[in-house]
């Protein structure tokens, strides 16, 4: 599996919220915001949409011609989850993986996003391989050179693969991603709808080089396992032998009103690399605004940092890196 920051062939994405999972009063917005990242997504690669017939209109009125609209049946938005992981082999031909979408352990209606990543790589001429693992890919974070970053609280949970231990999972995902070393991190269980997704926490800005996210606030129950987090991935080091540079990027301390909830994810580390690009949120908080741009900045110096509102997003408990996919070249 290559680093993110590899070049892509395009951005995969899904317009599927609908009103029976976000409520009335979310769901304009959230689209909106889906229009948002793949208009900005646009402007450095392609962006495929798959949209349900039905919503076509509504999605071209949204993105106009820049986005590829595909008519598809979805029950929601997040393809990072349902979509294929691609893979390369060692003489460059594409793969893509099928991890088995079961609505992060049975939590939420999946039969037609159960089909999303098949789908995907046959539109993408991409042949699937198999595996018996239940995963999602904001589970998994790797730095293209044999490493990666992944919660035990989301793949040895039992909602998705029971019965297998650590080493098994250890080797089929060496098997699936190339990988030669697994930095486990503990997550944390039942607290969101994902059971604690590695790319809310920890992100490979380069080989040898991660940012990590803190959540600030002594109350909130991310609080102590981001700090658990911090002591392990500054203690690591990857597949070549680096001991890891750690970036801390803090969540902010506050974020705009109008869509503010309990489930609201109000981290920086959700952002998403494209060609030329990193497309990160921004939630109202000025300084920790400017911070996250910042840094975000020094660790991708090549590529333009543009920051989106997507709060409507954001208060159901996902990001702009939960809402797309990338192909390779």
């Amino acid at each position: 599996m290559p680093d993110e920051a590899e070049p892509h062939s395009r951005t995969w994405m899904a317009f599927g919220p609908s009103a029976a999972v976000w409520g009335g009063t979310l769901l304009p917005e959230v689209r909106r915001n889906l229009a948002r990242i793949a208009l900005a997504i646009t402007k450095y690669e392609p962006v495929s949409m798959l949209v349900r017939p039905g919503e076509m209109d509504l999605a071209r009125h949204l993105m106009d011609t820049q986005v590829e609209l595909l008519p598809a049946a979805l029950d929601d938005l997040w393809m990072r989850d349902t979509g294929p992981v691609f893979v390369r082999g060692a003489d460059g031909a594409r793969a893509a993986v099928d991890f088995h979408f079961n609505g992060w352990g049975n939590k939420q209606t999946h039969r037609q996003d159960a089909k999303v990543a098949a789908w995907v790589a046959a539109r993408s001429a991409a042949p699937l391989l198999g595996t018996r693992l239940v995963l999602e890919g904001g589970g998994i974070e790797v730095d293209g050179q044999g490493t990666a970053i992944i919660t035990e609280s989301c793949v040895l949970n039992p909602n998705r693969n029971p019965g297998l231990d650590k080493a098994q999972c250890e080797a089929e995902l060496a098997r699936l991603l190339g990988l030669e070393k697994i930095i486990w991190l503990p997550g944390i269980r039942a607290r969101d709808i994902t059971d604690g997704h590695t790319d809310f926490y920890a992100r490979f800005a380069s080989p040898g080089v991660v940012v990590a996210g803190l959540d600030p606030d002594p109350a909130s129950f991310d609080h102590a396992v981001t700090q658990k987090h911090l002591e392990i991935l500054r203690t690591a080091t990857d597949a070549r032998g680096r001991k890891l540079e750690v970036v801390v990027l803090p969540g902010p301390e506050s974020v705009r009103k109008a869509y503010r909830s309990k489930e609201f994810a109000a981290g920086y580390i959700n952002f998403y690399v494209c060609n030329g690009a990193v497309i990160a949120p921004q939630f109202g908080d000025a300084r920790a605004d400017a911070l996250a741009r910042d840094t975000l900045q020094q660790l991708f110096p090549q590529r333009a940092v543009v920051q989106l509102a997507i709060d409507g997003i954001a208060a159901g408990g996902g990001g702009i890196h939960c809402t797309t996919q990338q192909e390779f070249a």
